[in-house]
């Protein structure tokens, strides 16, 4: 079943409008105004097939609430409650009477983000960038300028520590035996939590070789629980197909060499990588490299995309650049980076590296390269206000949104305090 949109007719003529009660000068209800929500409604429509099932909620609905979510940094529960509480963000999502219930149960928001992917969550972020210009706040001129650099978004996963990862691949293991109701030798329940505990303790401790010890006899119970579970499904080729990504990840655990490229961090997250940005208060961040594009005054996001693997940041310039193009519509004639873009190969856009001397020749191209640093900021903000600094979303597909979805928050909060500066506002 199609989507409809919100029904704003009412048979009882003396119900409160919001539209009449609130401050039409408030930056919410300016956003609202910008936003072409028929468009969006009319594209994301697509995506829903006709028949006799359940009704859809109402796209606006949806997706306001995602840019909502987004510009607060807020969870799925959160963003559904703090809707209830908050007349303007009814107002926002297309709602002209106050509701007192939650209009949709928070799970909705993961299957809508699944429904419209990555291209339905670009062409929101295309649609700020549209917004900031019709707004005033970013003229096109400025869209050909652009900072460029990347960061680490990390992955709620906890430390990885090989004696957890033998732990927690034992105790999937098993119970995965038990809901498939395959036999197993042993299950080494109460074994495995003492050798943990007395990891724990021994590394308080400084005792290093008592630790390795226990470390090494948890990966000796992990060999056992893996041989003997693979050997008992040898003519189960059913069974064997549902334990093989379990399978596929102990092996990796068993025979990875610590410093290995391809070595396991998560038992849930496979795609993790452990990224090294040479801070000194942070040696080590595990999860994803994110590229971000700004303009390079307003610092307006025009791409945020995340990189699978761990991408040397020279040659992810390109891609870059082209995806803030399609993004803004426009073409980009000068980027400024930091150092660690050397030897990036793009031709078609002039680029600056910080420090550079070379071919720096005018006052106003040194002031244009001294404003690399002005991205920091921006990206501090999107870790702090957004959802950049933890990425709590499923896989590589996760990371791709929510990069996304990180971009058009940081949009939106420009916009939002643009319009707050605004006299007009009181």
């Amino acid at each position: 079943m199609k989507p409809k949109p919100i029904n704003h007719f009412f048979e009882d003529s003396n119900i409160p409008r919001l539209s009449k009660q609130l401050n039409p000068s408030h930056p919410l209800c300016l956003l609202a105004e910008l936003v072409e929500w028929e468009e969006l409604e009319e594209e994301f429509g697509t995506l829903y097939s006709e028949g006799n099932s359940r009704p859809p909620k109402p796209i606006r609905l949806m997706t306001g609430l995602l840019m909502l979510q987004h510009m607060s940094g807020l969870s799925d529960e959160q963003t559904v409650r703090h809707w209830i509480e908050n007349p303007y963000w009814q107002y926002f999502t297309g709602f002209d009477i106050l509701q007192w219930k939650p209009p949709i149960d928070p799970s909705l928001l993961s299957y809508f983000r699944k429904r419209i992917g990555k291209k339905g969550l670009e062409r929101i972020l295309e649609e700020t960038i549209r917004m900031a210009i019709d707004a005033g706040f970013i003229s096109i001129k400025n869209l050909s300028d652009v900072i460029v650099d990347t960061t680490v978004m990390e992955k709620n996963i906890a430390y990885p520590t090989d004696a957890r990862l033998y732990f927690k691949m034992i105790e999937k293991m098993i119970k995965m035996a038990r809901r498939t109701g395959v036999a197993y030798r042993q299950s080494y329940k109460h074994v495995t939590k003492s050798l943990l505990a007395e990891v724990g303790r021994h590394l308080h401790a400084k005792q290093m070789k008592r630790a390795k010890k226990k470390i090494k006899k948890l990966k000796t119970i992990l060999r056992r629980v893996y041989i003997d579970i693979r050997r008992r499904l040898q003519d189960k080729p059913d069974l064997k197909a549902l334990f093989n990504p379990l399978f596929v990840k102990a092996d990796k655990l068993l025979h990875t060499d610590p410093k290995s490229s391809k070595k396991v961090y998560s038992i849930h997250e496979s795609d993790v990588q452990c990224l090294s940005k040479g801070k000194a208060r942070i040696r080590y961040e595990f999860g994803c490299k994110a590229s971000v594009v700004v303009t390079h005054k307003q610092g307006l996001a025009l791409s945020c995309q995340a990189l699978k693997g761990h991408p040397y940041d020279g040659h992810t310039l390109k891609e870059a650049l082209a995806d803030a193009e399609q993004r803004s519509g426009h073409k980009i004639e000068r980027a400024v980076v930091d150092k660690g873009y050397k030897g990036h190969n793009v031709t078609h856009v002039i680029v600056y590296k910080s420090g550079q001397k070379k071919g720096v020749k005018t006052t106003a191209i040194k002031r244009f390269i001294k404003r690399r640093q002005a991205i920091e900021p921006h990206i501090g903000h999107m870790k702090s206000e957004g959802k950049l600094r933890r990425n709590f979303l499923k896989g590589f597909f996760g990371d791709q949104i929510n990069a996304i979805l990180c971009g058009v928050g940081h949009n939106l909060r420009l916009l939002f305090n643009f319009f707050q500066k605004q006299p007009a506002f009181s």
